[in-house]
């Protein structure tokens, strides 16, 4: 079993920058891979950013060259830059281990036009 607790989400205007962190129950390295997720009101959650045990990091199309993923111990953290209204949404951490899923509670981003 995996707690996962975000923290950082927040209101922004656009074009200004938020971190939201992760932090886990447990020593991430021992995962998979972590990644952050979001889901907009009325659309389906999605993959934002992932970074595999083996410190392979693979973005989103629509975040590319803005935000970054990166990890330490037990803490994952993504670093959003240049934020634009669309990227408004919750954020959830989420932690692949064998075979199980495990979500944090999420964490609001708004990002103000």
């Amino acid at each position: 079993q995996v707690q996962l607790v975000e923290s950082g989400g927040g209101l922004v205007e656009t074009g200004g920058s938020l971190r939201v962190s992760c932090t886990a129950s447990r020593n991430i390295f021992s995962m998979n891979a972590m990644g952050w997720y979001r889901q907009a009101p009325g659309k389906q959650r999605e993959l934002v950013a992932l970074i595999t045990i083996g410190g392979v990091r693979n973005y989103a199309d629509s975040v590319k060259g803005r935000f970054s993923i990166s990890r330490d111990i037990n803490t994952v953290s993504l670093q959003m830059n240049s934020l634009k209204p669309e990227d408004t949404a919750v954020y959830f951490c989420n932690a692949k281990a064998g075979t199980n899923d495990y979500w944090g509670q999420g964490t609001q981003v708004t990002v103000s036009s």
